[in-house]
């Protein structure tokens, strides 16, 4: 009866820079009736369409920030897109995620367009993680998995301290203490 579909894209820019592009879509199988301030839906048409670009840099600091709102229910949602160029200057990075939430939260910000930057921001780290490591290595520099502490160590489960991928991956560092 409801959908709500996410999708991510990143790409590596001519100038160097990464851009990761986002949008989330929920639709309903069921038209609405224009009321409590808010517009009518036809079945299928987009009860709130948001998308998000974040412009980044080789360490995951946001440089530039777009957000926009295509659809939603009521006219003054658009309102708040322009509050999330705060998030440039700030580093995709260990607790990113809640300083969102905490800087948006209710009326603070857009609920679809504060869900849509966790992904947005694990799609960065996705792309940009293994081609970083892979250029800094053919070029001989220091890279972040010879870390004393791996900073994707205990980051999930399946990376977890001690765990079998740990360590293969990073030998004694891996290892439980």
């Amino acid at each position: 009866m409801h959908t709500r579909q996410i999708s991510c894209t990143g790409y590596e820019r001519e100038d160097g820079l990464w851009e990761v592009q986002g949008q989330l879509t929920d639709t309903r199988t069921w038209s609405s009736e224009s009321r409590l301030g808010g517009f009518g839906r036809a079945a299928g048409d987009p009860l709130h369409r948001m998308s998000l670009r974040l412009t980044l840099d080789d360490s995951f600091t946001i440089l530039a920030v777009q957000a926009l709102t295509h659809a939603s229910p009521y006219a003054e949602c658009a309102d708040i897109s322009a509050s999330y160029a705060q998030l440039v200057g700030m580093r995709i990075e260990g607790g990113f995620n809640q300083a969102v939430k905490k800087m948006y939260r209710g009326a603070l910000g857009c609920t679809h367009i504060t869900d849509l930057i966790g992904p947005v921001a694990t799609t960065a780290l996705q792309m940009m993680r293994p081609l970083l490591f892979k250029r800094r290595s053919a070029l001989g520099q220091p890279v972040s998995e010879n870390a004393p502490v791996p900073p994707l160590l205990d980051t999930c489960y399946g990376l977890r301290r001690g765990g079998q991928a740990a360590i293969v991956r990073w030998g004694a560092r891996g290892s439980k203490s």
